[in-house]
């Protein structure tokens, strides 16, 4: 069985078990409760909105993470102009308890 859910601005597929990093959610050890938009469970396929109103996703927040390094440049020619930046976006582990249907 498995589940497409919403997690973090985009769309994940997960089954009981999986690790996976997200958007910044939640502190270490909280419960989370993600959208389910599909549900395979064998060869039965659900995307119904009223029946997946029953489905729920439970996921536990593992530990906070950081992204890959991104370095952005600026320059302007023949201006002595240059800027540098970097960022690392903020994310979460978290791990799939359970897809009760």
């Amino acid at each position: 069985m498995y589940a497409i859910v919403r997690a973090g601005g985009r769309q994940e597929k997960v089954s009981v078990g999986d690790v996976l990093l997200v958007d910044k959610m939640g502190a270490v050890g909280d419960r989370i409760d993600l959208t389910p938009l599909l549900l395979v469970d064998g060869s039965t396929v659900t995307s119904a909105a009223d029946a997946l109103a029953k489905v729920s996703v439970t996921a536990e927040v593992v530990k906070p993470a950081k992204g890959p390094k991104i370095t952005i440049m600026k320059y302007k020619n023949k201006t002595g102009y240059k800027k540098r930046q970097g960022h690392r976006q903020p994310l979460t582990q978290i791990k799939i308890l359970s897809i009760d249907a």
